[in-house]
Parts: structure tokens; C-alpha cells; sequence
């Protein structure tokens, strides 16, 4: 069971309803963990509706939205050796803790599981899946499963002391393909991340979210990350894949005018990954491109 090796982390804000759902199903989980909910200063009732429904669930309540940063702030307080990242509209299916807990004590060298998404509510395998199932990238013959060099937060459980080792999420990249960096960083300083079939989550997209924001965010984040970790020339040839990729408008404007007003902090923080993450990096270009998940859109 995973009750002594993993905790739960979800970070919400203003989704009362999706995340009572989601709440009802994980601590019903057979192999149910430890759950630590950080409110990024909700105004819809949240906090105050967990702690009354879930008493069972530690709640942090802050009065600001600190984006993903609200991960690390979790992690802090869990006293386990693992965490598995659930958002407030994803549901860890039975056995999936147990599953990741599992993986994470029988290969020391793992930082990070990432597990096989199905998007309700027909429970369609999420477009990123092929990416992490045929993964290029090459790693030791210990690994249990294929190797990554990128997560998807909700769906993954991390090694608690590689986490805190790369400093957990960003405050800069604050929200929207956060996960980024932390995956180049864990990489760079030698932990593996896997992929695997049999860790099962459910994802039940909320409708509250603003997806134009998101997509400012994404792109600079996915800019700014380019340019904090990857060699000149990658850096400025995956530049001008991401802006051929997305649409011509304001939004995207005001992602690129973003970008630039944070480039100073990028330069000076600068540290490119080691040849050997690189070039698994340049390996996987092309299924990046080729991807329905990465698109800019909204």
C-alpha cells in the first residue's frame, strides 16, 4: 500500500465543485494516501468547504494564487519519501499510488513516474501518450519503463529528495508548462523519469479555466525555459518552431513582449543542460512537433 510511502498533493483555485469530486474519489481509493491541499486563495468557498467535508485532508490556505509554486509549499510538509502531483480535475485509478510508491523503492535511481492518462468521459488515451510511450530516449537497462526527459505534473509522482535537490517548481515560470524546467533540471543533475502503462489516471477537464491565459503563459514559459537550459543555437531554432506554431494575435504578442522583459533574469540564471541531455532533447524534436498536445491554442 502507499499510505506510508506517498502523499497526495493538489493545489485548486475557484473549482469547489470539480475538486469535492475529485476529493470523494482519492481518499475512497483503496490504497487512499495521505492528501495536502494548498488553496491558492479561492473566492468561490473552497477552503472552507474541504475543511468541512474532508476534515481528514490537511488544508493550506493561502491568500494568494501561487501558481504551481503552491506544489513546493506541500512537499514541504509531507513526511513521506514520495508525492504524487494530483490537479484538482485528475483521479488516481486503484493501485496507481501503490504502483508509483513501488516503482519509486525498487529503483533508487528514479526521480520521477509519470503515469497513462485517460481523458473522460469516454476515457480516451490524452495526446500526449504516444510521446511518452514511444520515447526516444535512451537510458540504463534497469529502467522499468520508457525513459522522459518531461512530465506532466497531475499525473506523475516524484522522489521527494529529488525534488527538493532542483529546487522544485519555479516561482518565475509561476504556472503553465512549469514541469518543464524541473524535468531538464532533474535530468541534468542525473535522476531518470519513466513512464508507465499500468499507473492509471483519469482526467475530467474542468470548465473554469482560461485557456487564452494559459497560452500566454505557456509560451513564455516554454521560451523561457529554452533559453535558461539549452545551448544557443537549439534554443533559438526551437524558438522559432514555437512561434511558427501559434496563432497570430494579441496573445501571442503579449507572450513574446513577456519573454522579453524577463530576459535578463533568464541570462543571468543561464545554465545549459550536459551534452548528454541535449541530445535526447534534439532526439525527441520530432515527435514534439508532430504532436496534437502541443498546440497553441485558446
Amino acid at each position: 500500500m502507499a499510505t506510508d510511502r506517498m502523499t497526495v498533493v493538489i493545489i485548486t483555485r475557484d473549482r469547489r465543485e470539480t475538486l469535492l469530486g475529485t476529493l470523494e474519489h482519492m481518499t475512497a481509493l483503496p490504497d487512499a494516501a495521505p492528501i495536502i491541499l494548498v488553496d491558492n486563495g479561492s473566492s468561490d468557498g473552497t477552503a472552507d468547504a474541504v475543511a468541512a467535508k474532508f476534515p481528514m485532508v490537511e488544508l493550506i490556505r493561502s491568500p494568494d494564487n501561487l501558481g504551481a509554486v503552491a506544489r513546493n509549499i506541500a512537499v514541504e510538509r509531507a513526511h513521506t519519501p514520495y508525492v504524487a502531483f494530483c490537479d484538482d480535475d485528475t483521479r488516481w485509478q486503484p493501485g496507481a499510488l501503490t504502483r508509483a510508491a513501488d516503482l519509486l523503492d525498487q529503483y533508487p535511481g528514479l526521480g520521477s513516474v509519470t503515469g497513462r492518462c485517460l481523458v473522460a468521459p469516454d476515457l480516451r488515451e490524452d495526446p500526449i501518450t504516444p510521446e511518452l510511450r514511444d520515447s526516444p530516449i535512451s537510458g540504463p537497462d534497469w529502467l522499468p519503463g520508457p525513459a522522459l526527459l518531461g512530465v506532466m505534473a497531475g499525473l506523475s509522482a516524484f522522489r521527494v529528495t529529488a525534488f527538493k535537490e532542483v529546487g522544485g517548481f519555479s516561482e518565475r515560470l509561476w504556472f503553465g508548462g512549469e514541469e518543464e524546467l524541473l524535468a531538464l533540471d532533474l535530468a541534468a543533475n542525473g535522476w531518470w523519469m519513466v513512464w508507465e502503462a499500468d499507473m492509471l489516471i483519469h482526467h475530467e477537464p474542468s470548465r473554469t479555466r482560461n485557456s487564452t491565459h494559459r497560452r500566454r503563459l505557456g509560451i513564455r514559459n516554454t521560451l523561457w525555459t529554452l533559453w535558461l537550459r539549452r545551448p544557443v543555437r537549439s534554443a533559438a531554432r526551437r524558438s522559432a518552431v514555437v512561434l511558427r506554431s501559434a496563432p497570430t494575435d494579441r496573445t501571442t504578442l503579449a507572450a513574446v513582449l513577456d519573454t522579453l522583459r524577463g530576459l535578463p533574469w533568464v541570462l543571468r540564471e543561464r545554465k545549459v543542460v550536459p551534452s548528454s541531455v541535449e541530445a535526447g532533447l534534439v532526439l525527441l524534436e520530432e515527435s514534439q512537433r508532430r504532436s496534437p498536445a502541443r498546440r497553441y491554442v485558446g
